[in-house]
């Protein structure tokens, strides 16, 4: 398992354990909780999300206070934006991309108080997470996707965005 830091303090890009391929197709073992904690990433999970989108369709930017979630992409492509969403952090607002696929297997690591999105690049994709917390819409924050105050790059012109998405107001 190979475990990189990134330009945000406490979000990693995590290559999966065991990412195996031969001729019958392919075997990746995308949560090993002792290999984990032996990384350093000693985040108990209790909670297993996906969903899937069509092409150009953007989730997102979402987050809490107090989750951790680990973000892989099982099928497809999508590109995925972490946001630092904590005031008292000098990281405040910055952000950084980084492109998810079935091919590249990569996975990321998401503290509390970031945001995270994404838009799907492929046909269809399915974007899984696990989570240390049980979802809570209510403790959320929504950041809009295009607010100029965060400047995040998007690879879409013309995202298909849900109401919630859509609706929020700049910062």
């Amino acid at each position: 398992m190979n475990v990189r830091k990134t330009s945000l303090d406490g979000v990693l890009l995590i290559e999966p354990p065991t990412n195996f391929e031969d001729f019958r197709g392919s075997y990746v073992e995308l949560y090993n909780q002792e290999i984990y904690k032996a990384a350093g990433i000693a985040v108990d999970f209790v909670q297993d999300d996906i969903s899937t989108s069509s092409k150009d369709v953007l989730r997102g930017i979402h987050g809490d206070a107090g989750t951790w979630k680990l973000v892989s992409c099982l099928y497809g492509r999508f590109y995925l934006a972490v946001v630092n969403n904590d005031p008292q952090s000098p990281q405040y607002r910055q952000w950084e991309g980084f492109t998810l696929s079935d091919t590249n297997r990569l996975q990321v690591l998401i503290p509390p108080k970031f945001g995270n999105g994404h838009v799907v690049m492929s046909e269809t994709a399915i974007f899984h997470y696990k989570q240390n917390t049980y979802y809570d819409r209510a403790g959320q924050f929504t950041i809009r996707y295009d607010d100029p105050a965060f400047g995040i790059w998007w690879p879409v012109q013309s995202p298909i965005l849900s109401r919630r998405d859509s609706e929020v107001a700049h910062v």
